[in-house]
């Protein structure tokens, strides 16, 4: 009888992580930012059609990068999670909180016990209820289900240090024309621009009516980057 190869806990799980890299690192980064009106993302995306940034619930948005279709599943399960959640108990019991732990679970079970890990890291942020911005949430969410909790900004995607190093710090938040423009610099790097038709920005933002997130494209987003 042949006896199976024996490799090392250690070092599944380091090529599991080195595996889920390199699939990140394929696709285009994104900055989430805290602004003087509430949160902002904004993600190189030349699509139309497949988004990278999209709205959960009321006051909840979800960003990812990666590979399309797996980050794509876990917005689903994150809408159905809040949808029943807010139908079963009351809409203001819907939190990023909550719904960054069930992703956590979902990514972390992935990567221990399925062949492939997911190729994907998320981001769930959540615009507070008061104006002062204290209880705005960003979670951001690695391919093992690592969760790190950002107050003022954070950068997804395969070019984290360079974009980070490129990022000026947003202290005190920044207008949303001010931290656009210093985000959509530090995606391009110094070698290349983007322009509207490159980006995909969306915000949450106060004064908005219960559903806060919003997305800030066509000509406004032009005037925006102008200039």
């Amino acid at each position: 009888m042949n006896m199976p190869f024996y490799v090392a806990p250690e070092q599944v799980m380091k090529d599991r992580a080195d595996y889920a890299r390199k699939g990140i690192a394929r696709g285009r980064s994104l900055i989430a930012f805290r602004f003087d009106e509430g949160l902002a993302i904004c993600a190189e995306n030349t699509s139309s059609t497949l988004h990278k940034i999209s709205e959960i619930y009321d006051r909840i948005a979800f960003a990812g990068v990666g590979k399309y279709n797996e980050f794509d599943q876990l917005r689903i399960a994150g809408v159905r999670h809040a949808d029943m959640k807010g139908f079963s108990f009351s809409r203001e019991d819907v939190d990023a909180r909550s719904l960054a732990n069930q992703y956590a679970q979902i990514l972390g079970q992935v990567f221990t016990h399925e062949m492939k890990p997911m190729e994907v890291e998320i981001l769930v942020a959540e615009l507070g209820i008061d104006d002062s911005g204290d209880a705005d949430q960003m979670f951001h969410l690695l391919y093992d289900g690592t969760v790190g909790d950002e107050k003022t900004v954070v950068v997804l995607g395969g070019e984290t240090e360079a974009i980070s190093e490129r990022l000026e710090k947003f202290d005190p938040p920044p207008s949303l024309r001010d931290g656009l423009r210093a985000a959509v610099a530090a995606l391009a790097g110094p070698d290349r621009s983007l322009t509207a038709a490159d980006l995909e920005v969306a915000a949450l933002q106060r004064g908005n009516g219960r559903r806060t997130f919003r997305r800030v494209e066509g000509d406004e987003l032009v005037g925006l980057l102008a200039d």
